[in-house]
């Protein structure tokens, strides 16, 4: 098990005026594209990193810029308004469901630099003349480019997308779910998986239940090994692939067998799919005559996933330090949710 040292940012959120462009929108219309930033956008939303707004401006005014220039459709939720520039920044956190402490924020006035630093200490300030040199940071440096990394600004578009067809349904929850025709596979991991399943250990904070991360070394070391299952969960619906979103590491013992590492992807927390995860896994434990137990760090961000475990059936049987050993009696299985197509790959 390792831990990174340098945390990977996930999101940069960028001003706009003198920072983005050359000028002052509401000064002069006839601002100038800054090439060089564009070109470190499109480098990092290549590596999977996502891009944003806080801006103090015109809000129609800067879109239809950003329009005109061809580079709208990089930013995710902008926050073009006129207030502070540190609750923008967390407004974009909120909306794309990320911690604040994988933001960003690019602006070429060291006060506003200075107020989102202190609301948000977290957050990595850096000043606009700097903004050629960011996609040599180690922080906007991840170990692997997944085919999920490339196509995460989509896949986030995607959410929008669903976001905004929920907001609109007419009916109850599990109606809305049932429409959107999920798709959920879970399989053996693959040797071409690891490099993302290396990447939902780092990037998931929120719905990992140990809070631990693994190197791609180990990952193929367990996923060899006779004594483990790896396991990765993929989804999509009728708006397109949400990606690899889960990840399951079983240890098999010879009377229990403990589920070292549970996650999955924020971007779908609301879908239930953490329960069906467990669920398989329960019912293999189940078949193979032996309990299943499962380990569980509590960490500021990850309530959810101690919900998942109790609300499938777990409870506490014992304490390790930090780790709390929590057990299934294999009774009471629940089914698969109705609204979901779920394949088992062997």
């Amino acid at each position: 098990m390792t831990t990174t040292t340098v945390k990977t940012v996930k999101c940069v959120v960028w001003d706009l005026d003198n920072t983005v462009w050359d000028g002052v929108l509401l000064e002069d219309g006839d601002v100038t594209l800054r090439p060089a930033v564009v070109e470190v956008i499109r480098t990092l939303d290549e590596r999977g990193i996502l891009h944003s707004i806080a801006s103090r401006n015109d809000h129609d005014a800067a879109l239809a810029k950003l329009e005109e220039f061809g580079i709208a459709e990089y930013f995710l939720h902008p926050q073009i308004n006129w207030g502070n520039k540190s609750d923008s920044v967390k407004a974009v956190a909120e909306a794309i469901n990320i911690g604040i402490d994988t933001l960003a924020f690019v602006d070429d006035q060291p006060f506003e630099r200075d107020e989102v630093a202190f609301a948000h200490a977290q957050v990595l300030c850096i000043d606009a003349l700097d903004a050629e040199r960011i996609p040599g940071l180690p922080e906007m440096r991840p170990r692997f480019v997944t085919a999920d990394s490339r196509e995460r600004r989509h896949l986030y578009r995607a959410d929008a997308r669903r976001k905004q067809a929920q907001d609109a349904h007419q009916g109850t929850d599990e109606d809305f779910l049932a429409s959107l025709r999920m798709r959920f596979t879970i399989a053996p991991a693959q040797e071409r998986d690891l490099q993302r399943a290396e990447e939902l250990t780092v990037r998931t904070n929120q719905l990992n239940a140990t809070g631990y991360t693994y190197s791609y070394e180990e990952l193929d070391a367990f996923r060899r090994s006779p004594r483990h299952e790896l396991l990765v969960a993929g989804l999509e619906d009728r708006y397109g692939t949400y990606g690899r979103i889960g990840l399951a590491l079983v240890e098999r013992g010879d009377d229990a067998w403990t589920v070292k590492l549970l996650l999955m992807s924020c971007r779908v927390m609301s879908r239930g799919v953490g329960s069906v995860l467990l669920n398989h896994l329960i019912r293999g434990a189940r078949d193979a005559g032996v309990r299943l137990r499962a380990e569980f760090v509590p960490t500021s961000r990850n309530r959810t996933m101690f919900i998942t475990y109790k609300f499938s059936g777990f409870r506490e049987v014992g304490k390790n330090g930090d780790v709390s050993v929590l057990e299934h009696d294999g009774t009471g299985l629940q089914g698969f949710p109705a609204y979901m197509d779920v394949t088992v790959e062997d």
